[in-house]
């Protein structure tokens, strides 16, 4: 494979944006961030006119993409078309997130991303089961004939796929997980998620306490923060080494709304982009079904026929331009709510979400119009790619 050296791009390298440097790939694996000067012989040189460099993105939330749904196509070759989707869009690694459904399918959907993985398959770092311990009265677009109590077996299940894949991510509600459930998930190695709930906030404290560090698209579907009662949302604004998916469409959260979070959660990590994508993102399809029923693709929106929302058609390089030009927030910022930040939440990243030298880089590029490429097609970008 090429040496390649990459000049005029500010560089991020997942919490750092290094400006003026050059970065030196041998293959696929970063070699160094060097002065422009100090370029070694036999490197292939493309030019930047500013823009940035950075890891891949991270996505510990995708339901599909490519007009596939994990749900629908829970087998290795269903997760080769949503990856592919997402690919094209920045994503270099994510979780396959099933929402609710039967024991069958979550099995189903366990197998599928262990064969997955052992066969090669690239960016998938294990799976996210979205339900089905939630709570009914914050179901979502989730089917409320399928949301039930955690039994024994359901943990004794999730425990050994923790020891089957890389990343286990659950999410539930403490409605119907108990404390002792949580915390035994947790020491097994489980990432639990608190998120489609009508928790209170001793409630959420206490599945913190337990071993849940981590809440599902902060501000949607949970208890609200009131004046006399914070709810998840305040649960979660107060609580220290805990982290929280955020979709940032200014459709699921207004930028005011979003503003404040970031204002109130200021360690590295602790909120951090999804896309809760579903099977729109890389395709134009119009409509799909999401446990039989159906889900109307319009403006931006996705929702069930009644107007619930149903996941989001939303990809990083969109939830980063809102971030920057609505929420106000810096370009660095922005960028490691999507690399290093849910990277962090991550039992095993993989490498994931980070530019390390003698490491794989994954490496993408993007312009100050947030347009993505990816490093094999910079050199088209090259002389017309501006900041």
């Amino acid at each position: 494979m090429k040496n390649r050296a990459f000049l005029g791009a500010n560089i991020f390298d997942g919490k750092t944006l290094h400006v003026g440097k050059v970065l030196l790939l041998e293959g696929n694996v970063v070699r160094g961030m060097i002065e422009p000067e100090s370029v070694p012989d036999g490197f292939e040189i493309t030019a930047f006119d500013r823009g940035t460099l950075m890891p891949g993105f991270v996505d510990l939330q995708v339901n599909g993409g490519g007009g596939v749904m994990f749900n629908d196509e829970t087998t290795p070759a269903g997760l080769a078309v949503i990856a592919q989707a997402h690919a094209t869009k920045g994503t270099r690694a994510f979780l396959p997130t099933l929402i609710t459904d039967t024991p069958e399918k979550t099995r189903a959907a366990v197998d599928a991303v262990e064969k997955a993985i052992e066969s090669g398959s690239p960016g998938i770092l294990g799976i996210h089961l979205e339900g089905p311990h939630l709570s009914i009265a914050r179901k979502g677009a989730h089917d409320p004939s399928l949301i039930r109590r955690m039994q024994d077996e359901d943990e004794a299940f999730l425990c050994n796929a923790a020891r089957r894949l890389p990343n286990v991510m659950i999410t539930v509600a403490p409605e119907n997980v108990s404390n002792e459930q949580i915390s035994r998930l947790a020491k097994a190695g489980v990432i639990v998620s608190l998120g489609h709930t009508d928790c209170s906030l001793i409630q959420a404290e206490a599945a913190f306490v337990a071993g849940a560090r981590c809440v599902t698209h902060l501000f949607n579907a949970m208890s609200q923060m009131g004046n006399r009662e914070p709810g998840l949302v305040g649960a979660t604004l107060n609580a220290s080494g805990v982290s929280a998916g955020l979709i940032a469409d200014d459709i699921h959260v207004h930028a005011t709304c979003m503003r404040i979070a970031l204002s109130s959660k200021r360690a590295s990590g602790s909120i951090f982009l999804v896309t809760d994508a579903m099977s729109t993102v890389g395709s134009d399809i119009t409509e799909f079904r999401l446990n039989g029923r159906r889900v109307l693709r319009r403006d931006g929106r996705l929702t069930l026929e009644d107007g619930t929302l149903a996941g989001a058609d939303l990809d990083f390089p969109t939830a980063i331009s809102i971030l920057i030009e609505k929420v106000g927030i810096t370009p660095s910022d922005a960028f490691a709510m999507a690399t290093s930040a849910p990277a962090s939440v991550l039992r095993d990243a993989r490498g994931c979400g980070n530019l390390s030298i003698g490491k794989p880089s994954n490496v993408i590029y993007m312009d100050a119009s947030c347009r993505y490429s990816s490093v094999s097609d910079v050199s088209a970008y090259g002389s017309r790619c501006a900041i």
